[in-house]
Protein backbone atom coordinates (compact mmCIF):
# COMPACT_ATOMS: atom_id res chain seq x y z
CA UNK A 1 0.00 0.00 0.00
CA UNK A 2 1.55 3.36 -0.98
CA UNK A 3 2.18 5.87 1.80
CA UNK A 4 0.60 9.27 1.45
CA UNK A 5 3.08 11.70 2.98
CA UNK A 6 0.45 14.40 3.35
CA UNK A 7 -1.18 12.17 6.01
CA UNK A 8 1.94 12.06 8.21
CA UNK A 9 1.45 14.42 11.18
CA UNK A 10 3.90 17.29 11.41
CA UNK A 11 2.74 18.74 14.73
CA UNK A 12 1.78 17.50 18.20
CA UNK A 13 -1.90 16.53 17.90
CA UNK A 14 -4.47 14.50 19.85
CA UNK A 15 -3.20 11.18 18.54
CA UNK A 16 0.31 11.99 19.72
CA UNK A 17 -1.11 13.00 23.10
CA UNK A 18 -2.87 9.65 23.37
CA UNK A 19 0.27 7.76 22.34
CA UNK A 20 2.36 9.72 24.85
CA UNK A 21 -0.17 8.97 27.60
CA UNK A 22 -0.13 5.28 26.75
CA UNK A 23 3.67 5.27 26.77
CA UNK A 24 3.60 6.95 30.20
CA UNK A 25 1.15 4.33 31.45
CA UNK A 26 3.35 1.49 30.28
CA UNK A 27 6.53 3.13 31.57
CA UNK A 28 5.07 3.71 35.01
CA UNK A 29 3.77 0.17 35.12
CA UNK A 30 7.26 -1.12 34.48
CA UNK A 31 8.94 1.24 36.96
CA UNK A 32 6.66 0.67 39.94
CA UNK A 33 6.24 -2.40 42.12
CA UNK A 34 2.84 -4.01 42.61
CA UNK A 35 0.54 -1.75 44.66
CA UNK A 36 -1.07 -4.84 46.22
CA UNK A 37 2.26 -5.75 47.85
CA UNK A 38 2.72 -2.13 48.93
CA UNK A 39 -0.72 -2.08 50.59
CA UNK A 40 0.14 -5.08 52.73
CA UNK A 41 3.46 -3.62 53.88
CA UNK A 42 2.58 0.02 54.58
CA UNK A 43 0.58 1.76 57.25
CA UNK A 44 -0.70 4.75 55.29
CA UNK A 45 -4.33 5.84 55.16
CA UNK A 46 -6.35 3.68 52.73
CA UNK A 47 -7.32 6.64 50.51
CA UNK A 48 -3.93 7.17 48.92
CA UNK A 49 -0.40 5.90 48.96
CA UNK A 50 2.48 8.19 48.04
CA UNK A 51 5.63 6.62 46.61
CA UNK A 52 8.72 8.74 45.97
CA UNK A 53 9.99 7.89 42.50
CA UNK A 54 13.67 8.27 43.38
CA UNK A 55 13.47 5.32 45.77
CA UNK A 56 11.97 3.04 43.11
CA UNK A 57 14.15 3.99 40.13
CA UNK A 58 17.69 3.13 41.19
CA UNK A 59 18.28 -0.55 40.28
CA UNK A 60 21.33 -1.31 38.20
CA UNK A 61 20.08 -4.75 37.14
CA UNK A 62 16.87 -5.78 35.43
CA UNK A 63 14.09 -6.79 37.79
CA UNK A 64 10.76 -8.47 37.40
CA UNK A 65 7.76 -6.18 37.28
CA UNK A 66 4.05 -6.68 37.59
CA UNK A 67 1.46 -5.00 35.42
CA UNK A 68 -0.77 -4.01 38.35
CA UNK A 69 0.08 -0.29 38.39
CA UNK A 70 -0.19 0.05 34.62
CA UNK A 71 -3.56 -1.69 34.67
CA UNK A 72 -4.71 0.52 37.54
CA UNK A 73 -3.71 3.65 35.61
CA UNK A 74 -5.49 2.43 32.46
CA UNK A 75 -8.60 1.94 34.59
CA UNK A 76 -8.31 5.47 35.99
CA UNK A 77 -7.84 6.92 32.48
CA UNK A 78 -10.94 5.04 31.36
CA UNK A 79 -12.96 6.39 34.30
CA UNK A 80 -11.86 10.01 33.83
CA UNK A 81 -11.39 10.22 30.05
CA UNK A 82 -13.07 7.22 28.40
CA UNK A 83 -9.54 6.57 27.11
CA UNK A 84 -10.02 2.91 26.13
CA UNK A 85 -13.33 3.64 24.42
CA UNK A 86 -11.61 6.28 22.31
CA UNK A 87 -8.60 4.10 21.47
CA UNK A 88 -10.78 1.17 20.42
CA UNK A 89 -13.24 3.22 18.36
CA UNK A 90 -12.98 2.87 14.57
CA UNK A 91 -12.47 6.51 13.55
CA UNK A 92 -12.50 5.98 9.79
CA UNK A 93 -16.17 6.94 9.42
CA UNK A 94 -15.92 10.15 11.51
CA UNK A 95 -15.00 13.62 10.32
CA UNK A 96 -11.91 15.38 11.63
CA UNK A 97 -14.19 17.75 13.54
CA UNK A 98 -15.93 14.83 15.30
CA UNK A 99 -12.58 13.24 16.15
CA UNK A 100 -11.31 16.58 17.46
CA UNK A 101 -14.36 16.95 19.70
CA UNK A 102 -13.85 13.45 21.12
CA UNK A 103 -10.13 14.10 21.55
CA UNK A 104 -10.95 17.19 23.62
CA UNK A 105 -12.94 15.05 26.09
CA UNK A 106 -10.12 12.48 26.26
CA UNK A 107 -7.55 15.24 26.71
CA UNK A 108 -9.44 16.96 29.54
CA UNK A 109 -10.07 13.69 31.37
CA UNK A 110 -6.49 12.48 30.89
CA UNK A 111 -5.15 15.78 32.21
CA UNK A 112 -7.35 15.43 35.29
CA UNK A 113 -6.28 11.82 35.90
CA UNK A 114 -2.56 12.49 35.47
CA UNK A 115 -2.69 15.59 37.71
CA UNK A 116 -4.63 13.68 40.38
CA UNK A 117 -2.21 10.78 40.68
CA UNK A 118 1.20 12.09 39.59
CA UNK A 119 3.45 15.06 40.23
CA UNK A 120 5.47 15.89 37.11
CA UNK A 121 8.27 18.31 36.46
CA UNK A 122 10.30 19.14 33.36
CA UNK A 123 13.76 17.61 33.21
CA UNK A 124 15.36 20.72 31.70
CA UNK A 125 14.56 24.26 32.88
CA UNK A 126 15.63 26.02 29.66
CA UNK A 127 13.06 27.12 27.09
CA UNK A 128 12.52 24.81 24.12
CA UNK A 129 14.45 25.87 20.99
CA UNK A 130 17.19 27.42 23.16
CA UNK A 131 20.86 26.47 22.73
CA UNK A 132 22.58 24.59 25.55
CA UNK A 133 25.77 22.70 26.30
CA UNK A 134 25.84 19.31 27.99
CA UNK A 135 28.99 18.82 30.03
CA UNK A 136 30.83 15.52 30.32
CA UNK A 137 29.05 13.20 32.73
CA UNK A 138 25.50 14.37 31.88
CA UNK A 139 22.77 11.86 32.79
CA UNK A 140 22.02 9.94 29.59
CA UNK A 141 18.76 8.63 31.07
CA UNK A 142 17.49 12.23 31.31
CA UNK A 143 18.78 13.54 27.96
CA UNK A 144 18.57 11.77 24.60
CA UNK A 145 20.96 13.05 21.95
CA UNK A 146 19.61 13.11 18.40
CA UNK A 147 20.98 14.23 15.07
CA UNK A 148 24.67 13.91 14.21
CA UNK A 149 26.08 12.50 17.46
CA UNK A 150 29.86 12.08 17.17
CA UNK A 151 32.68 12.38 19.65
CA UNK A 152 32.31 12.89 23.36
CA UNK A 153 30.91 15.58 25.67
CA UNK A 154 30.66 18.47 25.95
CA UNK A 155 27.85 18.58 23.37
CA UNK A 156 26.19 21.79 22.19
CA UNK A 157 22.76 21.64 20.62
CA UNK A 158 19.18 22.91 20.56
CA UNK A 159 16.68 21.79 23.18
CA UNK A 160 13.82 20.25 21.21
CA UNK A 161 11.82 18.97 24.21
CA UNK A 162 12.32 19.71 27.92
CA UNK A 163 11.39 16.14 28.93
CA UNK A 164 9.25 15.04 31.87
CA UNK A 165 9.95 13.17 35.07
CA UNK A 166 7.61 11.93 37.76
CA UNK A 167 8.42 13.26 41.21
CA UNK A 168 5.57 11.61 43.11
CA UNK A 169 3.03 8.82 42.50
CA UNK A 170 -0.26 8.80 44.43
CA UNK A 171 -2.22 5.87 43.01
CA UNK A 172 -5.12 4.76 45.21
CA UNK A 173 -4.58 1.62 47.23
CA UNK A 174 -6.23 -1.54 45.99
CA UNK A 175 -8.52 -3.72 48.07
CA UNK A 176 -7.43 -7.32 48.61
CA UNK A 177 -8.86 -9.49 45.90
CA UNK A 178 -9.40 -6.57 43.48
CA UNK A 179 -8.92 -7.81 39.91
CA UNK A 180 -6.80 -5.13 38.23
CA UNK A 181 -7.45 -6.77 34.86
CA UNK A 182 -11.01 -5.39 34.95
CA UNK A 183 -10.31 -1.92 33.56
CA UNK A 184 -13.97 -0.90 33.24
CA UNK A 185 -16.86 -3.13 34.21
CA UNK A 186 -19.63 -3.69 31.71
CA UNK A 187 -22.56 -1.37 32.33
CA UNK A 188 -26.15 -2.59 32.26
CA UNK A 189 -28.92 -0.03 32.62
CA UNK A 190 -32.16 -1.31 34.13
Amino acid sequence: MPTEFIMIPVAFDALHLILATLALVLFLGLMRKSPVADVESTEQPPEQQSVPVEAAASPSMLKDTTPDSALQLLSLLQQEARFLDFVHEDLSSYSDADIGAAARVVHEGSTKAVASYFSLSPIRSEEEESRLTLAAGFDASEVRLTGNVVGSAPFTGTLVHRGWKVTDVRLPQLAKGHDVRILAPAEVEL
